[in-house]
């Protein structure tokens, strides 16, 4: 049974699918886990279903865990561009985007986002990444920064999409513009199925609603100390994404609907995962 669940979250990570019957629905299709194994600061290799545990809503389930080495990446952009981002921070910026579409494979896609006061979003996912290039280069700062309302916006765009999204959301301010509620970014976080993190330089640090958001969907929040680090964050978040384990299984003893919990553990010692702490269940109850 799991081996033919494990084959169908496979053929959704790369064909498209309506949005309610992808991943982290109770359906029958089974719940797909981006789980990152490390030890210390590095990602462990070479692990199996047999090395993890997964509890949902606190019962043990039965786990495989999917190959997704040769799965297309979703590579979502959303990029501060509000007036302090200008001379040298916007030239940084630009070049630290370039850095993560040198670095994305011939499979992959990417879309661009960016925000100040307002948020625009410049380009839909898209193979083309010469596309992408010339919209980030042609980005202009001005304004202040709604740091939510691009989170937003960015893991909308990930939406009914096939492959494995990965959300960058990149900022050097405090929000000062957002019309959106942090429960109401947290909310759209655990009904989808990217992962974000959050690149984060001065104020930006100071962001606790942005690393709920980012820890909702198992990312998490990175920050750099000034703008010349920017280009070496985008590909470690690239690579580190890679790394992580894509765990599937089809709930058994949890009703189907509303949010359900998700406990996931390796059984080697000295080992630390960091996973999306729940899904929004489809059925009765959601």
């Amino acid at each position: 049974m799991i081996g033919r669940v494990a084959a169908a979250i496979a053929a959704l990570l790369v064909s498209g699918v309506p949005q309610e019957h992808r991943t982290f629905s109770s359906r029958a299709l089974g719940v797909r886990v981006d789980a990152l194994v490390t030890d210390g600061r590095r990602p462990v290799p070479g692990l199996t279903a047999a090395d993890f545990e997964v509890r949902d809503n606190g019962v043990l389930q039965t786990v495989e865990v999917v190959d997704a080495g040769d799965v297309a990446v979703n590579a979502v952009l959303a990029l501060d561009t509000s007036a302090s981002t200008r001379g040298k921070r916007r030239q940084d910026l630009v070049a630290a985007g370039e850095a993560l579409l040198d670095d994305l494979h011939s499979i992959d896609r990417a879309a661009l986002t960016t925000f100040s006061h307002a948020v625009a979003p410049r380009i839909a996912l898209t193979s083309d990444l010469h596309a992408v290039r010339a919209q980030l280069r042609g980005i202009q700062p001005e304004g202040q920064t709604a740091i939510l309302d691009a989170a937003y916006t960015a893991l909308t765009m990930t939406l009914a999409q096939s492959g494995r999204s990965l959300v960058i959301v990149c900022t050097d301010g405090s929000d000062t513009s957002s019309w959106l509620q942090p429960g109401d970014v947290i909310e759209a976080a655990k009904r989808s199925n990217a992962v974000l993190y959050a690149v984060t330089a001065a104020d930006g640090r100071r962001s606790p609603a942005l690393a709920d958001v980012a820890a909702a969907t198992g990312g998490h929040v990175l920050p750099v100390k000034s703008s010349a680090d920017l280009a070496s964050a985008f590909r470690r978040i690239l690579d580190e994404f890679r790394s992580r384990y894509v765990i599937a299984y089809t709930p058994e003893g949890v009703r189907p609907g509303g949010f359900h919990t998700l406990d996931v553990r390796v059984k080697r010692r000295g080992l630390t995962v960091k996973a999306r702490p729940g899904y929004v269940g489809v059925g009765d109850g959601s």
